[in-house]
């Protein structure tokens, strides 16, 4: 496989370019994993008799892959990042296409698990990669327009569902096995038809946790642990609470991702604009509101058009999770990247490991608690955030950067 320097690439037609293919392969994923995810609570309660302590194991197993996404570093020692990535999307793809075939609780958390280390990796290798081929003065806006392009082909999936799930009468197999397949399909073409692209920073291969990135690890524990409750359990709700079925919580996201594909590209014009600081404090104001109101749908018996309406608004909010990536590229090391995203990922998946199972069990007992449990987790990230500068960069990475310079004036 020809390798070319990102410069070099340049020269390349626009659709071999990295950019490109970073479109791609944010237009590809979501296809098999939002699909997954429509699908699955409806599958595994109406297949498997899930109940709230199952579908907690079943995030659980989930997650595990990503708390193990620190083997992304050993794993670059012996094939190329870009390879990794594409071998761990069709490895999504294949995975998501089978799972119909495994109808039992031991089955699904079986083909979950395999899913799930294709995603993590994934995701790994590609949040690495998007930061070593976008420059930073491009980064909010593009990281802004990849997430409306993933919103796109998501919202094509789910129109897909909604409008064909009842008029020919579809079943699990036949949707998860079309999802998965493209998706494994556009990740095995990308890998013939684009060139290996060599970054000009050769990265870290190795184990790397620097003290000055202490914050923006704190900020990926949070928000890991934050957003394992609404991944896990906010569309539960819909089905356990509301009755949706699938086209209907299909029609949710739908909805979802019209106002994503409308907001992104505008939350990455205001990162660029307000900077990290500003973006996150607002984010993490929303969304410690947004998980009290669901709290109040339990304590006051509030309706299921105002649950709807939180379900997207969380949705939109979590857009601005693209700040904590570009807050990482202002202050990293340009060699630190890939090891860092690994590493980021397995503080990320820390509490997503052993939380979703936990609050499962307390699921059964106060659905409201779990949700007041993210309220809390949101206020701890936004206190976080206070302590990001308004202009990160290697040596100012959070504001007691400036107090330290200032003491010996003092």
């Amino acid at each position: 496989m020809k390798t070319v320097s990102l410069a070099q690439a340049q020269a390349l037609p626009f659709w071999r370019r990295p950019i490109t293919l970073l479109f791609v392969m944010a237009a590809a994923m979501p296809v098999a994993f939002a699909t997954w995810s429509a699908l699955l609570n409806n599958f595994v309660i109406e297949v498997a008799d899930f109940d709230g302590s199952d579908i907690g194991w079943l995030h659980t197993v989930r997650e595990i892959p990503g708390f193990l996404a620190i083997f992304v570093i050993a794993l670059i020692r012996i094939m190329r990042e870009q390879v990794l990535g594409l071998i761990s999307l069709a490895l999504l793809g294949v995975a998501t296409a089978l799972t119909a075939w495994f109808p039992s609780l031991g089955g699904i958390l079986t083909i979950t698990m395999l899913s799930s280390i294709g995603f993590h990796y994934y995701e790994t290798v590609n949040q690495s990669l998007q930061l070593q081929w976008i420059p930073k003065d491009r980064a909010p806006k593009v990281l802004g327009w990849m997430l409306a392009t993933g919103s796109a082909a998501t919202l094509v999936a789910y129109g897909l569902i909604v409008s064909t799930w009842k008029a020919f009468d579809l079943d699990y197999n036949s949707v998860y096995m079309t999802a998965g397949l493209f998706t494994a399909c556009v990740a095995v073409l990308c890998l013939f038809l684009y060139p290996q692209f060599e970054s000009p920073t050769p990265q870290v291969k190795k184990f790397v946790l620097r003290r000055r990135y202490w914050l923006y690890y704190a900020l990926q524990f949070m928000a890991g642990a934050r957003r394992q409750i609404f991944v896990v359990f906010a569309g539960f709700m819909m089905v356990e609470k509301f009755g949706f079925e699938v086209h209907e919580i299909a029609s949710l996201f739908l909805i979802t991702l019209v106002a994503n594909m409308a907001m992104a590209p505008i939350f990455g014009w205001a990162v660029g604009r307000f900077g990290e600081r500003r973006a996150l404090i607002f984010e993490y104001t929303g969304l410690a509101l947004i998980f009290t109101a669901y709290g109040g749908i339990y304590m006051f018996g509030w309706g299921v058009t105002l649950a709807a309406a939180l379900y997207v608004l969380d949705h939109i909010f979590f857009g601005l999770a693209l700040a904590l990536k570009t807050y990482f590229q202002k202050i990293g090391d340009p060699a630190d990247m890939a090891p860092t995203a690994a590493v980021a990922f397995t503080i990320n998946h820390i509490a997503a490991v052993f939380l979703p199972a936990a609050l499962g069990y307390l699921w059964l007992t106060s659905p409201a608690l779990v949700f007041v449990l993210a309220a809390c987790m949101a206020c701890g990230s936004l206190a976080l955030s206070l302590m990001i500068p308004r202009h990160p960069e290697p040596g100012n990475e959070t504001i007691f950067a400036v107090l330290r310079r200032r003491a010996p004036a003092e």
